[in-house]
């Protein structure tokens, strides 16, 4: 039971999707920018803003030049805004002291600002087909299913699920980063979490899962992120007034966003604890750099 590495990436050749950060032409910068746009965020959304930072920021040197307002601006509507403002601190420090090229080895990336375990280990992969185990929900999912014969995966684990898809890399640094492309996009697009299409799965027959009979999951229940009414959507109502004005704004075009003013100023003391927001002396509001 469990993964033919050889059959999961002869499928992903076949079938895997054409994005542009898997275009051999892509730079390292490239793969860094898609993987940090692409956290709790769908393919379809990141893709044009991600062509949009490309064209303009092709280096880190050349994001790290604008303004935190600029990035935050442009970051449009992904969500998680904080995102952006990492990837501009990661891209001075990659600028100032790595010779404006993406490090390649999982420690040195890790001491980047604002990269984990994930993204250091994505980068090493996919930029620079390395052998690192890659585990995000989609890889978990798959692991569950295939190795395990479980419904889907637990809670995360980060040394056990490092573990397990350690064990399924082939030895090769080439090979064991297309199986970890591979597993990924099974998870993506066949094994998925509500309805799989197990009949279109290239390692069925191998599968624990349906070998044991597909039990449904039986492990503790998965908290479902709500957005309507939450704090991010008020968050992400007080930065599209800024994002959409040519300077600072004052408190009262801010009131108009949210009725409920207790979280709406909650909201709006937090974007400024994470310098997503800065307040000018006289009181305005504007996007980080731009008063």
């Amino acid at each position: 039971m469990g993964v033919d590495a050889k059959v999961l990436t002869g499928w992903f050749d076949e079938v895997g999707r054409d994005l542009p950060w898997r275009e051999p032409e892509c730079s390292a910068w490239g793969v860094l920018v898609s993987e940090i746009m692409l956290q709790q965020t769908p393919v379809a959304r990141v893709q044009p803003i991600w062509l949009e930072w490309m064209a303009r920021w092709p280096v880190p040197s050349a994001l790290a030049a604008s303004s935190q307002g600029e990035v935050v601006r442009a970051w449009g509507k992904l969500g998680y805004p904080r995102r952006a403002l990492r990837l501009h601190a990661a891209a001075a420090v990659i600028a100032a002291e790595h010779g404006d090229v993406v490090p390649s080895d999982v420690d040195t990336l890790l001491a980047l600002p604002g990269i984990g375990a994930y993204t250091a280990r994505a980068v090493a992969a996919f930029a620079y087909g390395k052998r690192a185990p890659v585990v995000d929900t989609n890889v978990r999912r798959v692991v569950a299913r295939a190795v395990h014969g479980a419904g889907d995966a637990g809670p995360p684990s980060n040394t056990r699920d490092m573990a397990d898809v350690e064990a399924l890399l082939p030895p090769e640094d080439a090979p064991a980063a297309k199986l970890s492309a591979a597993l990924m996009e099974l998870g993506a697009l066949v094994c998925t979490a509500r309805s799989p299409r197990c009949a279109d799965c290239p390692i069925y027959e191998d599968c624990a899962w349906q070998h044991a009979g597909k039990p449904a999951y039986a492990g503790p229940a998965k908290q479902v992120q709500k957005f309507a009414g939450t704090d991010r959507q008020v968050r992400g109502l007080l930065l599209d007034v800024l994002r959409g004005s040519e300077g600072p704004v004052e408190k009262a075009r801010l009131d108009l966003v949210w009725d409920e003013s207790g979280q709406r100023d909650r909201c709006l003391d937090s974007l400024l604890v994470d310098g997503l927001l800065e307040q000018t002396q006289d009181g305005l509001f504007a996007l980080p750099g731009e008063h």
